[in-house]
């Protein structure tokens, strides 16, 4: 059975906090939906919050050093991509937005990507739409057609937790028939191809 890496950038601030547990269950339906085309999936998890202090100072002398460069990489390297942020002033939080203004040119390009959002209220839901979509457009990514938004009132009883349970199903089928469906990266460093310098100057 192959396996695919999956990567889940968690963009809450609380400690617990609804959007960790929205990223782990689109986490865990995306494994659960790639074993359906017979493939595991390997899930790292990108707590953002810990991440505060290196992603100010990445976005003030433009370089990741540490954690935060071993963030990054394991982005680059992602065969998928689900994104979770909570909902400040009716867009995406600051910390997540800085996470991906440090991130490599190109990092993303060709990547499929799941976005879900948490909120206080409902009248948010078109985040998905209005803000982070067209952020990945940019950065070519190539976006699962249904994101996944969860108010404070699809936490708690029964039939709300059934109804996320469904969206967040659905997402990850999608998220992970595109990440079936593109070939595997190959498992070399981006310069195992490059020609010594030695071997240039000694000619054909």
């Amino acid at each position: 059975m192959t396996a695919r890496r999956i990567v889940v950038v968690n963009g809450g601030l609380g400690q617990p906090s609804s959007t960790r547990l929205l990223a782990e269950r689109l986490g865990a339906a995306t494994s659960d939906a790639l074993l359906e085309h017979g493939m595991e999936a390997d899930v790292d998890i990108i707590d953002l919050r810990g991440l505060a202090h290196p992603l100010a100072d990445a976005v003030v002398t433009g370089f990741a050093t540490g954690e935060l460069r071993s963030a990054l990489d394991a982005l680059s390297a992602a065969d998928g991509v689900i994104v979770v942020s909570p909902v400040y002033q009716a867009s995406f939080s600051g910390l997540f937005k800085m996470f991906f203004d440090v991130l490599d040119e190109g990092a993303l390009a060709g990547t499929p990507v799941l976005m879900a959002a948490t909120a206080g209220t409902a009248r948010h839901s078109l985040v998905l739409e209005h803000a982070l979509r067209p952020m990945f457009a940019y950065l070519k990514a190539v976006a699962a057609p249904s994101g996944v938004f969860a108010a404070s009132e699809d936490w708690g009883s029964a039939r709300a937790e059934q109804s996320l349970g469904r969206r967040v199903d659905a997402a990850a089928t999608e998220l992970a028939a595109l990440v079936a469906a593109r070939p595997e990266r190959a498992s070399g460093g981006a310069f195992d191809d490059v020609v010594p310098f030695d071997q240039l100057l000694s000619g054909p």
